[in-house]
């Protein structure tokens, strides 16, 4: 009988990696000749935790975590968004700031979202999750259980694909030339995969460790897959 007892921390693990992701992405950094978001340090961890649920746990459950992991960015951003329009106290003073004014400014330029950078993020997250899943859970009855590198690989270079080229067409389309989107598109998501590519053996030891302590290795031929469902 399966436990399942590990879920609830892989879940916090799952939702904690795609909120922070959000919040640090207004950053951007130089690796070599990429130019990427910040959130690049953390958010290829929310599709490999992604590959674990669905390796696992089975798509179905893996489908409800990523909606609560959704729920719980949605909730997220609507307070940072409150907290945005509260006006700031007279006295209040970040970093090395002036007044409450610069304070005030400092912190919506960080925090604050457009939507339609918020729009993209949720859109390409939704699509590059489920495709991610779906895509693991496919091949692993294909595969027969064999092979976990080829589903955890192969769903990434799909889900991710999906992820970066939706967020960056509506995000960023008739803003920057066409010739720097594809290359945006391209260097996120090559770096994405690579990441996922690279920490393979942990996803084996955490893979392999599961199934024997949760005593569990889903198998999806009876799933539907209809990324609306709630329940199995």
């Amino acid at each position: 009988m399966a436990k399942q007892s590990w879920l609830p921390s892989i879940t916090a693990v799952f939702v904690t990696s795609l909120i922070l992701s959000n919040i640090i992405a207004v950053k951007l950094i130089s690796v070599g000749p990429f130019f990427l978001p910040a959130a690049i340090l953390i958010f290829p961890i929310s599709y490999i935790f992604g590959d674990i649920l669905t390796e696992v746990y089975g798509y179905a459950r893996a489908r409800r975590v990523i909606w609560t992991g959704f729920g719980c960015n949605l909730l997220a951003v609507l307070v940072i968004g409150l907290s945005i329009q509260l006006p700031p106290a007279p006295f209040w003073k970040i970093g090395g700031f002036e007044s409450p004014q610069t304070s005030q400014q400092a912190y919506e330029a960080i925090l604050g979202f457009t939507p339609r950078l918020l729009g993209a993020s949720f859109i390409a997250y939704l699509v590059g999750e489920f495709l991610n899943s779906f895509v693991l859970a496919k091949i692993k009855i294909a595969t027969q259980g064999r092979h976990l590198w080829l589903r955890t690989i192969g769903s990434t270079l799909i889900g991710q694909l999906a992820d970066s080229g939706i967020f960056i067409l509506l995000a960023f389309y008739g803003v920057i030339p066409k010739v720097v989107l594809g290359q945006l598109i391209l260097s996120q998501w090559l770096m994405k995969s690579a990441y996922e590519a690279l920490v393979t053996p942990f996803t084996y030891i955490v893979v392999n460790y599961l199934k024997r302590v949760e005593q569990e290795d889903y198998y999806d031929r009876q799933t539907k897959f209809n990324p609306l469902r709630w329940g199995d």
